[in-house]
């Protein structure tokens, strides 16, 4: 159980729905609730025994049927999440993770369904960022039946705005360019492409080199900075030494003496200057997290 799997972290009103729950149940559902939501993205097979566990005390609470569908879905367990996600609407009610069933659906080898699932009335019941998702979605669907100009005009909804910045934006201007390009129309492809890299202020996508692929030209390197030695003056090439340097030098060389004259101490203390004053430089780079097990292709 990690550390910080605290009753206190889980939701307001999924802790309202476990009162019903002994109070020691309760408590341990929560934990492994907040433990599950926790991992779902580093170790999503670790946060789904969480899940399971949570199940097993409190079945009949929908919040905990949700819990474990996600994590399920993250660990690519497909069939399983689709039964427990069908099962907290049927206690829950609402359109809740409609976009999340209709990708399981397409997993599964079913994109129908997940077509059906779009079109269905629920579907007018999402907010916003959950319609988009959805279309997304029902795009691929459209992909894996080889229906590539739907799948295209599907995606062709008012948000699909190049000047907007919406949280989905980079998301959809992607998919977007990503079915332009399996319809090959590929220079339109590459202007949403650049919309994508544009609206994409997170690192969601890799519209970079998806951009590089298309042009053909190299992708461009974050800006590195290596660390430099401190060459000591008298060591650098006369050309390099500087007349304020060589003063600073001989200024510390009469310094040590007189200390050396007053202590009497002319030992060695061990001590390794040169590292401590040498500067280290960062040279890594920024890499996209991963977002849990491979999830189909929207």
């Amino acid at each position: 159980m990690p550390e910080d799997a605290s009753v206190a972290a889980l939701d307001p009103e999924i802790r309202r729905d476990l009162r019903g729950l002994q109070r020691d149940t309760a408590e341990s559902v929560a934990r492994h609730l907040v433990a599950a939501g926790s991992l779902v993205d580093e170790d999503p097979d670790l946060a789904l025994q969480h899940a399971r566990f949570a199940r097993r005390r409190a079945a009949r609470i929908a919040a905990v049927r949700e819990a474990v569908g996600i994590a399920a879905y993250h660990a690519g367990e497909w069939t399983e999440a689709l039964g427990e996600l069908r099962a907290a609407r049927r206690m829950g009610g609402g359109p809740g993770h409609l976009p999340v069933m209709a990708d399981i659906e397409r997993a599964l080898g079913r994109p129908e369904r997940a077509i059906e699932l779009a079109r269905g009335p629920e579907a007018a019941e999402l907010g916003q960022a959950e319609r988009i998702e959805l279309a997304i979605v029902a795009a691929g669907a459209r992909r894996d039946l080889g229906e590539l100009d739907a799948a295209v005009v599907g995606l062709q909804v008012p948000a699909l705005d190049p000047t907007r910045r919406d949280p989905w934006s980079a998301r959809l201007f992607y998919a977007y360019a990503d079915n332009l390009q399996a319809a090959g129309r590929e220079s339109d492809a590459l202007e949403w492409f650049v919309h994508a890299a544009g609206a994409d202020e997170h690192g969601e996508t890799d519209a970079a080199v998806r951009i590089a692929q298309l042009t053909g030209e190299p992708l461009e390197e974050d800006d590195v900075i290596f660390g430099t030695e401190l060459v000591p003056v008298e060591d650098r090439p006369p050309a390099e030494v500087d007349e304020d340097d060589t003063h600073a030098v001989e200024a510390e060389a009469e310094d040590d003496t007189a200390d050396m004259d007053d202590t009497g101490d002319t030992g060695d203390t061990g001590e390794d200057v040169s590292a401590r004053e040498r500067p280290t430089g960062d040279s890594s780079t920024d890499s996209q997290p991963e977002a849990g097990p491979a999830e189909p292709e929207a």
